[in-house]
This record gives structure tokens, C-alpha cells and sequence, in this order.
């Protein structure tokens, strides 16, 4: 709970509809303010802080949540149920149940995206030491996967990977939107709107990882220089995984591309409303939340043809999937809407 992105927000949301305490490693109160939950920060409590640079961090989440036995650090509370949500929290199920596991992506780190994590890898002994870790961690996983009883998912995406690599079935239950919360203002070319960008531009809201491919973004938009772009980009300061590709982005970015690294969910919700339209280059995305919060404002979607999008965007009703998605089709698709 420290760096708040969609996973979160769903945790925090369900944790307000269903009047229920949270259990975590590291928190970021101001964050979890400024996102709206203010009234939830009261039932969140840290089992103990963990490291900030992977996979340390990966490493000392499941530790921690192996570890804890809320039966017993709070015999005082008699919970009817465990929902663990968050992917390297499965460690909990061990000795707390009964359980339900909430699974945004069977840990990506270890099956969908081991190949493009370890391609993007420097040196041959960063890759062979990653192949060790991914090893040991997909044997560590599917023994915890035994401790679950119930198994849910946001999307049919995420179901048919836990068929996959964990040989099980699951529900699907989409993450909770507020969408209510978001509004559709269409947007006159010759009227100021938004305080971080006086002109029309385009929205895209992102963790910094690598495989958001916001680079695709930057160079779309480097070849549309009439048009503006503002990318919400939210980042764990100081964690090399997030630092080396903002530093990258940073290094590229076009004149007419604005990337901003928090907002609040007021300011959020305002970016939505005004935009032109909303952009997303995530590779193999679990569900997508942030698509679902554009159509929620009224705004069409540039995605890629694959993952969660294809559960929630209708071609050409929506915005446009993109097959094998490049700048190029980007472009296009800008051009189109």
C-alpha cells in the first residue's frame, strides 16, 4: 500500500464495501488520502515494512505473509473470512482460512511475463540468476496455491492463466469501479480545460514498468506534434525498477508529451473528463482498470488487441484495439477518432 495503483484501489475498495481491515507490509497514508480513502486508512495495518528494490521485495512480502497467523497476532478478532488480494500476498492462505484469493495476475514476475522480463535483462549472469529465482518461486507458489480454498480473478484473461499454471479453476469477478465518480465533458478546441495543459490532449494513466510500454506512447506522439498527451505515471521513489525506466522515459520524452508522476483522484478524475481520449500500450494487461474508468467518462480507447481489453472495449464502438501494436498504429488510430 505504499505505491497506489489498480490492484490497490480494488483492495481498498472492497475493504470500504465490505467494512473490513487490511493487513499489509508498507503503507503510504498521504497516497491512500489522496485516492479517496481516507476513511479506510483507519483499518490498515502493516505486519512490518519490506524492502523497496526487487526481487527483495517480492521475496520479503511472502515471508512476511507466510508468517502471519492473524488468529493469533489478533485473538481478539474473529473474522468470518480472509480474502488475500494482491498477488504476492497468496503466502497468507498458509494459516489463515477459510480464504479466497482475489488474483489480478498469477504473478507475471514468474509465468506470462518471465520471457520479457528476462529478455529485457543486461548481462548473462543477471538472466541466469533471475532463471534460479523464477525456479525456486514457481515451486514456493504452487505449493501456497494448496492452502487456498476459493479461487476469484478480475477477468477471463487472469482465469485462463490460473488454469494454466496453476491447473485450477476460478470465478471471475470484475474489479469495482465507482463509475458514477467519473463524468464526460466533451471538449471544445478553442476552450482551456485543464489546469496541467491549456490545449485538448490525450490521457494515459500507468505504473512506470516496462511492460506498459509507454515508450510506444512517446514516440507516436513525437511524430504528432500537434497533438498533447499527459501521462499519469505513479512509481515507488527509489526502487531501481521504477527509476531506471522513468529515467528512460524522461531521457525521450517529446515536448508535447507531459508526464506526470502523482495526482490526486480528484485531479485523476478531472483528467478524465477533459480529455480527448484515453491511450494504453499494456502488454498481455490482466483486465485494465484505467480503460474501464475512460468509458466510465465518456472517452474512446486506443488499447492493444489482447489481454483484458478484449473483455471490455468493442472495436470501433468503444476506440480501437490495436493488433501488434507500434506507434505507427497509434498514430493511425489518433488520427482516426
Amino acid at each position: 500500500m505504499d505505491n497506489i495503483g489498480g490492484a490497490e484501489i480494488v483492495t481498498l475498495t472492497l475493504a470500504r464495501e465490505l467494512n473490513a481491515d487490511i493487513y499489509t507490509t508498507n503503507i503510504n497514508g498521504d497516497h491512500i488520502k489522496e485516492m479517496g480513502f481516507e476513511d479506510v486508512l483507519p483499518r490498515i495495518q502493516s505486519i512490518g515494512k519490506i524492502p523497496i528494490q526487487a526481487p527483495f521485495r517480492h521475496q520479503f512480502c511472502f515471508y512476511k505473509f507466510w508468517r502471519l497467523n492473524l488468529s493469533k497476532y489478533k485473538p481478539d478478532l474473529k473474522y468470518d473470512k480472509y480474502i488475500i488480494s494482491g498477488d504476492w500476498a497468496m503466502s497468507g492462505a498458509t494459516h489463515n482460512k477459510p480464504n479466497l484469493w482475489y488474483v489480478h495476475s498469477p504473478l507475471h514476475e514468474l509465468w506470462e511475463l518471465k520471457q520479457y522480463i528476462r529478455n529485457s535483462l543486461p548481462s548473462l549472469w543477471k538472466k541466469l540468476s533471475y532463471d534460479v529465482w523464477v525456479w525456486f518461486n514457481r515451486k514456493l507458489t504452487l505449493r501456497y496455491a494448496k492452502h487456498i480454498d476459493t479461487i476469484t480473478c478480475n477477468s477471463v484473461n487472469t482465469k485462463d492463466r490460473i488454469k494454466k499454471y496453476y491447473k485450477r479453476e476460478a470465478m471471475v469477478v470484475n474489479p469495482p469501479v465507482y463509475t458514477n465518480d467519473y463524468s464526460h465533458r466533451s471538449v471544445n478546441p478553442e476552450t482551456p480545460t485543464n489546469s496541467l495543459q491549456n490545449t485538448k490532449y490525450w490521457l494515459s494513466v500507468n505504473r512506470l514498468f516496462a511492460n506498459k510500454r509507454i515508450e510506444i506512447q512517446l514516440e507516436a506522439f513525437r511524430n504528432m506534434p500537434d497533438q498533447k498527451l499527459i501521462i499519469v505515471g505513479s512509481y515507488e521513489k527509489g526502487a531501481q525498477q521504477f527509476e531506471s525506466y522513468k529515467k528512460k522515459l524522461e531521457d525521450n520524452c517529446p515536448s508535447n508529451v507531459v508526464i506526470q508522476n502523482w495526482v490526486s483522484r480528484e485531479e485523476l478524475i478531472d483528467l478524465y473528463t477533459n480529455c480527448t481520449g484515453f491511450i494504453t500500450t499494456s502488454l498481455k494487461e490482466d483486465f485494465g482498470l484505467t480503460a474501464v474508468e475512460a468509458l466510465a467518462s465518456g472517452k474512446p480507447v486506443i488499447a492493444p488487441n489482447e489481454g483484458g481489453y478484449k473483455e471490455t472495449i468493442v472495436d470501433g464502438v468503444h476506440g480501437v484495439l490495436i493488433d501488434e501494436i507500434d506507434a505507427d498504429k497509434v498514430i493511425n488510430a489518433v488520427t482516426s477518432i
